[in-house]
């Protein structure tokens, strides 16, 4: 299944989970700015090149990364953009800027974009998946205590390392992260309407269900 995405959504909408199993299950390749991210500022090994650099001095200054830094990661990453099987995209875009550049960029690479998924999920329901949440420290997965739980209490699977929770996961974080993403993200909703690429799918269920909703709505759609 050949499709170029956008992964749209509020946090803990599952947009990751869903890469990671179109990836697995398709081939698609998950580019997820936000992982790169978290992984300059870990020092988790990344090639030292010149928008990671540029990445890490802003955080360690305590700075948002620029729009310019943050397309220039994808840039580097454009082999990724021409996978065989596709692209999904997570966290990037996320400003209407970020998503016309996205466009230009696309346009420079000879690609187009077939679909913006979005993730639809209550303000209830994102605090309460976010409290659950536990990540592995070394970039090997992300776990729910109750709908994606480990093998072995609070250990990742695959490292064995002690899960951790995110700050950003905190109740109190959350709903200021939201309040963000109605403010900057939410107007790419009616971006990607405009053009005919938007697809909504309830994201209430288990990853499984959500996986099952997302084929579905791709195979009706494209």
């Amino acid at each position: 299944m050949l499709s170029r995405l956008v992964l749209l959504g509020p946090p803990g909408a599952g947009k990751g989970t869903q890469a990671e199993v179109l990836e697995r299950k398709f081939g698609i390749c998950h580019l997820s700015t936000g992982e790169i991210l978290r992984d300059v500022a870990a020092g988790n090994g990344l090639p030292q090149t010149s928008a990671l650099k540029s990445a890490l001095r802003y955080m360690r200054r305590g700075e948002l990364v620029p729009d310019a830094t943050i397309l220039e990661l994808v840039r580097e990453r454009r082999d990724c953009l021409h996978a065989h099987q596709g692209f999904a995209l997570d966290g990037f875009p996320r400003t209407l800027p970020q998503a016309r550049a996205l466009n230009r960029l696309l346009l420079q690479e000879g690609l187009t974009l077939d679909a913006a998924l979005e993730f639809s999920l209550p303000m209830e329901q994102v605090i309460k998946r976010l409290s659950g949440r536990r990540i592995c420290p070394n970039g090997h997965g992300v776990y729910h205590l109750k709908a994606r739980p480990p093998k072995v209490d609070e250990q990742c699977d695959r490292c064995g390392a002690k899960l951790v929770r995110r700050e950003d996961d905190r109740p109190e974080v959350v709903r200021a992260r939201m309040n963000a993403y109605e403010k900057s993200t939410r107007p790419l909703i009616a971006f990607y309407k405009e053009q005919g690429l938007l697809i909504t799918i309830k994201a209430q269920g288990k990853p499984n269900e959500v996986f099952t909703r997302t084929v579905n709505a791709l195979k009706r759609n494209l």
